[in-house]
């Protein structure tokens, strides 16, 4: 077994030298692509030194030259790392607006276009956060959002929040589900443990608002197809 402090001293000696050469880049051009390559190689490493291996499948489903917003489950700190690597193009995503204040990385993020999120309960933080990812998918970039709002604790699907899919119905951008399982007894809620394994990810046909009279009955669509793809134990 691997600290997770063990992973993220490895992950912080492989992102200086990228945080050196390409936080100037993105922020001098404009251009945060580089950037963002270099992270997600930086987060295909890390799983390597963790002994964590990725199956991914229904990669195929995901439509082509569209800005997609990606739903999925959420088990283990490494969900993101084992995700955003397999999907296509660039993805922003929904976090948690502390980590924006993070040295360097908060910076990054905000280069990146990461959109936070206040976990406050207010009506008005939600709505903004739906206007920036907005403003992000016009752009043509993805995005990806753990639609639980947090980890589940067990691997059990926890209700989802209603934000994601407000997002969606305002914008008709396609959402694709996401299952992902193997992550939760790798590195579970509240350990510092990491087990080497197999993650396994699977990306699910899309949605499309406009077939869905309501916000509700397309969380309902969202969720079944997101439980198909897990264990019978963890659809709850």
């Amino acid at each position: 077994m691997i600290s997770a402090f063990v992973l993220i001293a490895a992950y912080s000696i492989l992102a200086i030298p990228a945080a050196i050469v390409f936080i100037p880049w993105a922020a001098l051009t404009g251009n945060a692509t580089p950037l963002y390559k270099a992270a997600l190689l930086i987060a295909r490493a890390g799983l390597f030194l963790a002994g964590i291996r990725v199956y991914a499948a229904g990669r195929e489903r995901i439509p082509a030259g569209t800005a997609c917003i990606f739903m999925a489950n959420h088990v283990s700190n490494l969900d993101p790392p084992v995700l955003l690597p397999l999907i296509p193009g660039r993805t922003s995503a929904f976090l948690k607006r502390s980590l924006m204040k993070v040295p360097v990385l908060g910076y990054g993020f905000k280069l990146g276009e990461f959109v936070p999120v206040a976990r406050d309960g207010r009506i008005e933080s939600a709505r903004e956060g739906v206007a920036a990812a907005r403003r992000v998918l016009e752009k043509g970039l993805h995005i990806t959002v753990f639609v639980e709002g947090t980890r589940s604790p067990n691997g059990r699907l926890l209700p989802f929040k209603k934000g994601p899919f407000y997002l969606a119905m305002e914008t008709g951008a396609p959402c694709v589900p996401v299952s992902i399982h193997g992550t939760e007894g790798m590195m579970a809620k509240g350990s510092a443990r990491i087990r080497p394994g197999t993650a396994q990810v699977i990306f699910h046909p899309p949605l499309y608002p406009r077939d869905y009279a309501t916000r509700d009955e397309l969380l309902k669509a969202v969720r079944a197809a997101i439980a198909s793809g897990l264990p019978e134990w963890m659809r709850n």
